[in-house]
């Protein structure tokens, strides 16, 4: 939406982060989500101590020109640009554009959510999954919450949409219970106390270890799926009913 990039400028930024140089990081040196091979296009010769120490105006600069721009952001709907900006900032513009083509109808509230789950699935089928994914579908569940706050909230006023909002925390809640206790009687853990974990839902963070460990017996694939699901729709339940809160009456 025009003059909404700062809005959601600082929404991605809160959750690149800072300084981060982890080994299992294919970006490698990063600074607010900027890698060093991305500022040195924007300064180059550029050092890792000048990219830690980037600033605020290279930032801005960086993310409009590299990402906001390309998917069009001033073009796209409240809570849309939000969705579609912070796809193509962790896996690239065209990729983002792509996703948002194939989410398109109904509802932007919908589109949102339809976005989301499209990048999620993605996220999944990378093999550095194991070691990222529980902060990426956290990342992605808040995104998804936060956009569809805002288109909710071009089109209607406060009350619905905090009704809508607890609406969808309640649904999320009610999916991620269920996968937990189909999980527990799809397949046995074979770690001890792994058949408590599958079948309580407050232990879920612990089992989602043992399965991105890869330490659950090949008979437990269908519990192992089913606890990830359900992890991801407690995220989700959690964050839009955060989003639910922050909505003024």
């Amino acid at each position: 939406m025009q003059g909404n990039f700062e809005n959601c400028l600082a929404v991605t930024l809160g959750h690149e982060g800072g300084w981060s140089d982890h080994a299992s990081d294919p970006g490698g040196a990063t600074m607010k989500g900027i890698t060093l091979a991305t500022y040195r296009r924007y300064r180059p010769g550029a050092t890792k101590t000048q990219l830690r120490n980037i600033p605020a105006k290279d930032v801005d600069a960086i993310y409009r020109a590299g990402y906001w721009e390309p998917v069009n952001g001033d073009r796209l709907a409240a809570g849309v640009d939000l969705a579609t900006f912070d796809a193509g900032v962790n896996s690239g513009p065209a990729r983002a554009k792509q996703w948002l083509t194939a989410s398109i109808g109904g509802p932007d509230h919908e589109t949102v959510k339809k976005l989301c789950a499209r990048r999620l699935g993605f996220m999944r089928s990378l093999a550095i999954w194991n070691t990222f994914g529980r902060g990426w579908s956290r990342r992605v569940a808040e995104i998804e919450a936060r956009g569809v706050a805002w288109a909710l909230a071009r089109s209607v006023d406060s009350a619905p949409t905090r009704e809508q909002l607890e609406k969808e925390a309640t649904a999320a809640s009610s999916r991620s219970n269920k996968q937990t206790v189909g999980a527990g009687t799809a397949g046995t853990a074979t770690t001890a106390g792994g058949g408590d974990a599958l079948i309580n839902p407050q232990h879920a963070d612990q089992i989602a270890g043992w399965v991105l460990g890869g330490l659950l017996a090949a008979g437990a694939v269908v519990a192992a799926v089913l606890i990830i699901r359900a992890i991801i729709h407690r995220q989700r339940a959690s964050a839009y009913a955060a989003e639910a809160e922050r909505v003024v009456s």
